[in-house]
């Protein structure tokens, strides 16, 4: 498993407790259009990944991630 692989499986796993629709994760996966969550929801979850990964996520960078495969892309950058 390659360093990318290991960040997505991580961020997989930070995003199942905030699945209450029991999509199926891919990195493909919408945080708003698939997974349906609300700001609140998200702020959390940034929160979750920030600690997790140890890092800052700028605002306007959150604005622009749409799928769990940018997300992951984009720590591996922050983490380079």
């Amino acid at each position: 498993m390659d360093e990318s692989d290991e960040t997505y499986s991580r961020v997989k796993a930070l995003v199942e407790p905030f699945n209450k629709k029991d999509v199926a994760v891919t990195p493909d996966t919408r945080f708003q259009q698939d997974l349906e969550w609300d700001s609140l929801t998200v702020l959390n979850f940034v929160a979750e990944v920030e600690d997790e990964f140890d890092v800052l996520i700028p605002v306007n960078m959150q604005a622009e991630i749409e799928t769990i495969g940018e997300l992951s892309a984009a720590l591996d950058k922050m983490k380079a």
